[in-house]
């Protein structure tokens, strides 16, 4: 599977496996909520996966994020 990760989208996903919060992450970058959560089901959307977890799983096999 080859997919292309936005830089804001491996950002939050960095943040994610850092335990940071929906609510941390948008204070830290300076965003809504909404737009973290948009971001996050992009990224779900483009591996094909229904949850943040799995998402996160496909994403560190791939070796687009490490913990």
């Amino acid at each position: 599977m080859n997919i292309i990760l936005t830089p804001r989208e491996k950002e939050i996903f960095h943040l994610l496996v850092k335990n940071y919060s929906t609510k941390d992450i948008a204070r830290k970058l300076n965003i809504s909520e909404k737009t973290v959560r948009n971001h996050i089901s992009n990224v779900m959307q483009k591996l094909g996966v229904t949850g943040r977890a799995h998402a996160v799983v496909e994403l560190i096999r791939m070796n687009e994020i490490s913990l």
